[in-house]
């Protein structure tokens, strides 16, 4: 999967890792970059107008309504 390019990339991660608390482990920093990492995915998404409605993803996993 290519990843976009952001400048600011440095800054998030700074910011990402001062918001986490004292104990942190190493799991927990993986776990934030993976989670910012996923929702930027997901608005690059959205922008680019790659979404399906609810009821389309229920259907193709046939799921109720």
């Amino acid at each position: 999967m290519t990843q976009a390019r952001n400048p600011d990339i440095k800054d998030a991660a700074h910011r990402l890792i001062d918001e986490l608390p004292d104990d942190a482990t190493w799991d927990d920093v993986m776990y934030r970059i993976y989670v910012r990492q996923s929702v930027d995915a997901g608005l690059r998404d959205v922008e680019a107008g790659r979404v399906l409605e609810v009821s389309e993803v229920r259907r193709r996993f046939g799921l109720s309504e």
